[in-house]
């Protein structure tokens, strides 16, 4: 029963720091953060395509090498 209350609390946790982030980043008080956490996902998600495709192309290789 522990096992069940900790998951929910952190599913809890989790939801609540979301919605204060959410918040605080369309608020007027931090309306310059909303901006330059736009960026910052922006220039995150070319990073993570990069990377993706580098394990694909390393699981590939690794897929070819052991088929031999």
């Amino acid at each position: 029963m522990a096992g069940i209350a900790n998951n929910l609390f952190k599913v809890v946790f989790g939801v609540l720091l979301i919605v204060v982030a959410i918040w605080f980043v369309t608020s007027p008080l931090g309306s310059d953060w909303g901006q330059a956490a736009w960026n910052l996902i922006q220039g995150g998600i070319v990073i993570l395509v990069v990377l993706i495709g580098l394990v694909l192309l390393l699981v590939g290789f690794s897929d070819l090498k052991n088929a031999e």
